[in-house]
């Protein structure tokens, strides 16, 4: 066969070349540009040619080497496309390759439990604005004016400063609370989930940022013990039947009385370890019966009506779920730490 039929053959044969794997393609790239390729061998036998046949089979074998390499590069690309990976066929009945599924943030998930437990009992969901006046923040729960929450190292202030101009970003969703006893008539049971902010340094255990879920019921004779039901269902409702509560007198403005509410340690089971400093008891939330003044603050009748609020941090909950050991990763967005939480391990 004369050198221009073999060019022939061979231009034929880099035209109709396919493969199925990268191994195959490899194996073409080989068998055509290696030292001993097909293609390798015509430029050996072009030496031998006569000097006036040298300027056309020169043009053709140089075609014939651009076509091949380009073959090459063309069967490498559908590799690439179709993911096929060295040594592994294209499986055409294969499924296609879909993005991964998201997830909700562990926080988002543990506030949406929470409202799910006090909706089961006829709380509603109330929301308010992040930015509140002294009057919704501090003035009508009554925070007197020289109360240490009013200091600048524990609000971010927006405008005005401390006093009745001032505005500042809600350092508890209790103003929202506030809203809906101004806007509503007793019985009103209602729950603020929501965000809030404090001038606090960020740390394992603390945040500028976090949020909370507080609690409201007015009626007709609502007692301390229908806060204490209360809260002892949510807490069995969270983390199993076999949790208990106990509640320490303590100091809020806007209750009286009020208390702390501890709960079992859900880890060790109340027999004592790191989680709750060898006690057996970890502190939850802050709650007690709303005092007088604040009803009357929000036009209702404190001869007719009582009730009780209560406050809890959702993080402090997370923390208790999940055993997750510093605040900050919670808002430093790292998809390893994120992707863990595809539910929430609640109790049923």
């Amino acid at each position: 066969m004369s050198l221009i039929d073999r060019i022939a053959a061979l231009e034929t044969e880099v035209e109709k070349a396919s493969a199925r794997t990268a191994d195959e393609v490899e194996q073409f790239r080989v068998s055509m540009l290696g030292r001993n390729g097909a293609v390798t061998e015509l430029f050996d036998a072009f030496k031998q040619v006569a000097a006036e046949e040298k300027r056309i089979l020169g043009q053709r074998l140089n075609q014939l080497k651009q076509a091949a390499h380009a073959r090459v590069d063309a069967l490498r690309s559908t590799m690439e496309q179709d993911g096929v990976t060295e040594g592994a066929a294209l499986d055409l009945s294969a499924p296609a390759l879909t993005e991964p599924t998201g997830s909700l943030h562990p926080i988002t998930l543990v506030r949406q439990r929470i409202v799910e437990v006090f909706s089961r009992i006829g709380f509603t969901v109330s929301q308010g604005p992040e930015v509140e006046d002294d009057l919704h923040n501090f003035g009508a729960l009554n925070f007197p004016p020289d109360h240490p929450a009013r200091d600048m190292q524990d609000t971010f202030f927006v405008s005005g400063g401390i006093g009745p101009d001032g505005m500042a970003l809600r350092t508890h969703t209790s103003s929202v609370q506030v809203r809906v006893m101004e806007g509503s008539t007793p019985p009103i049971r209602t729950i603020s989930p929501g965000r809030v902010y404090r001038n606090e340094a960020i740390s394992a255990r603390a945040h500028c940022m976090f949020h909370q879920v507080e609690g409201l019921y007015v009626d007709k004779d609502v007692s301390f013990a229908d806060l204490k039901g209360t809260l002892d269902h949510f807490a069995k409702s969270m983390f199993g039947p076999d949790v208990r509560i106990r509640l320490r007198p303590s100091y809020f403005p806007f209750t009286e009385p009020s208390a702390e509410v501890d709960m079992s340690c859900s880890i060790c089971g109340g027999s004592g370890c790191n989680i709750c400093k060898g006690s057996g008891w970890v502190e939850i939330m802050g709650c007690g019966m709303v005092d007088p003044a604040v009803l009357t603050n929000c036009d209702i009748d404190p001869t007719v009506y009582s009730g009780f609020a209560f406050g809890m941090g959702v993080e402090r909950i997370a923390q208790l779920i999940y055993r997750v050991p510093d605040l900050r990763m919670y808002w430093e967005n790292d998809m390893r730490f994120l992707e863990q939480f595809t539910a929430a391990p609640f109790r049923k």
